[in-house]
């Protein structure tokens, strides 16, 4: 996860940094003070190695352990004795700030945009920024993008950026831009990966057989023929390809997703008084608790049916169906999450296995007490009818990548724990009758749904919503499967995939060679810094 630092990041760097040059210290035979030295921005310096001239006479540090890097010469001023002034010292730096001595992060993005020009093509600017995998729309890029827009409404041409004009454009978010720049993103080389994806959607794409189920009508009226993948990272990186804008119903993909606002709200031991945790070997839609004489898992029919009795007891549908889309809503950062009406009429007419695993748990006393098990169906039925997109579950599932935090808001949407016990049920439980075999080839969590999506996680590192509505004979998605065996066997996302010694995949969370360093301080010769001014930046921005 992205970690954002204070915003005194730059005022810092200014005060922690030396304001002259050595040369400029040996020339006037003075010493900096302490502070300049013993400071953070400092903390491998060996001062005492060092050795240059003064009066043709060899200036070395005199006293080994000492916190004093240079020794008082003639005519220095002794802070201690005489401290300067904050006042002086902030005007200081902003002068030696303004003479170039240290630009700024904004004009460093900016030299590394600009390669040397004075002025850069605002569509430069965002062309860079999508390499980066962020997209112009992610709300915490909302203040930037206005300020550009109106940027560029007031230059002459519309078109280009000066420096000064790009610093006011990109000063409110300079943390996410540099983090994005230096690539120091969970995946640092996005466009290489995204072009893996879009290579392994290529061939799965050319799948054929599956059915595409036909209990629902409206999931029946599906083209065979429609396949999307769209993908999150837990720093708001975002990739999508094929048919990703098309709405379709979540179905069994909201079973985890409620699973989880249940046990964010009520707690682990609350839950699973009512619900297991075993896989039950059997059909989803089987009427068969365990020995206990409580459903196997939350992720089967009777498991989901009990799970939805849970949440916000006591309340009405109207107010339990507004609080859950909501919370979807939060999950998703603010993207499409619908409602199919249609859907849901169809779910509830032909919904008789549903009512039977309804009154058998009730029989068997399964609810909290005081429930209404046919108004417990009912929101059943709805929730399986709420719409999305494959962007917006692939946000959803991003964030029970990234423990909970929304990447794209930064919001915390689900506790620690909810996160941890939804995932090891998917790992388990989430793929229907194939779930084993999908633990052991791709080892990753995952839900399937009747409509044709897989909800992917890939802990610490994305999230992946796959949907194509044709099914094989145990209810998952044809080329949905394929992908995700795929992703795995290209990329070391198993769980127990050795990240060290896994040398015959590819780890697309590690950048080789220089490049992190080159990314943002690839300067032009004519715009050269001192070297003190360099150590500086770099320890602040990469420690």
């Amino acid at each position: 996860m992205l970690q954002f630092r204070a915003s005194v990041v730059l005022k810092e760097l200014i005060q922690t940094s030396p304001k002259r040059s050595f040369s400029h210290i040996i020339r006037h035979k003075k010493t900096l003070p302490n502070a300049y030295f013993c400071s953070a921005a400092y903390p491998d310096v060996r001062i005492s190695k060092l050795k240059t001239v003064c009066n043709g006479r060899p200036f070395i540090q005199p006293l080994a352990g000492r916190r004093f890097l240079c020794t008082k010469t003639e005519g220095a001023i002794d802070p201690a004795a005489e401290p300067v002034k904050k006042d002086e010292s902030v005007q200081e730096a902003t002068a030696d700030k303004k003479a170039g001595i240290l630009p700024s992060l904004e004009d460093l993005l900016f030299y590394s945009i600009a390669e040397g020009q004075e002025r850069i093509p605002a569509h430069k600017f965002i062309t860079a920024l999508k390499a980066t995998g962020l997209r112009t729309g992610d709300p915490r890029l909302k203040e930037c993008m206005d300020m550009l827009k109106v940027t560029l409404k007031s230059t002459s041409d519309g078109v280009m950026l000066d420096r000064h004009l790009f610093k006011k454009c990109v000063q409110s978010n300079i943390v996410l831009l540099t983090q994005a720049f230096r690539k120091k993103f969970v995946i640092p080389d996005f466009q290489p990966f995204a072009s893996h994806i879009d290579t392994l959607y290529e061939k799965a794409r050319k799948l054929a057989g599956g059915l595409v189920a036909d209990y629902i009508p409206q999931i029946a009226k599906f083209s065979p023929d429609l396949w999307a993948v769209s993908l999150c990272t837990v720093d708001g990186q975002r990739h999508t390809v094929g048919d990703t804008k098309v709405p379709f119903c979540l179905q069994s993909c909201v079973k985890p997703l409620k699973y989880a606002i249940a046990v964010h709200d009520h707690g682990t031991e609350y839950v699973h008084q009512f619900i297991g945790k075993e896989p039950s070997g059997l059909r989803f839609n089987k009427l068969f608790l365990n020995e206990d004489d409580k459903p196997h898992n939350p992720m089967v029919n009777a498991g989901a049916i009990v799970c939805t009795s849970l949440i916000k007891q006591g309340a009405g549908n109207a107010e339990k169906f507004d609080y859950l889309m909501n919370f979807l809503k939060k999950m998703a950062g603010n993207e499409y999450v619908g409602f199919s009406n249609a859907t849901f009429q169809s779910e509830r007419e032909s919904g008789d296995r549903n009512f039977a695993i309804g009154y058998y748990l009730k029989e068997k006393k399964c609810f909290p007490d005081g429930t209404d098990m046919t108004s417990v169906l009912d929101l059943y039925f709805q929730l399986c009818s709420i719409e999305v997109t494959c962007e917006s579950a692939s946000v959803m599932a991003a964030t029970l990548a990234n423990g909970g935090f929304c990447p794209i808001t930064g919001e915390r949407v689900l506790s620690p724990e909810a996160v941890r016990d939804t995932l090891s049920l998917m790992h388990s439980c989430g793929m229907y009758d194939f779930s084993g075999q999908f633990a052991f080839h791709v080892g990753l969590p995952a839900k399937s749904g009747v409509a044709g999506g897989i909800l992917l996680v890939v802990p610490n590192v994305m999230g992946i919503m796959c949907w194509s509505p044709p099914l094989d004979k145990l209810g998952n998605s044809v080329r949905g499967i394929q992908f995700c065996t795929d992703l795995v066997s290209l990329f070391n996302f198993h769980n127990y995939d050795n990240l060290r010694h896994f040398t015959k995949k590819l780890d697309p969370r590690r950048e080789g060679g220089d490049q992190r360093v080159s990314a943002l301080f690839h300067l032009p010769a004519s715009l050269a810094l001192p070297m003190c001014s360099i150590d500086a930046l770099h320890h602040v921005l990469y420690e």
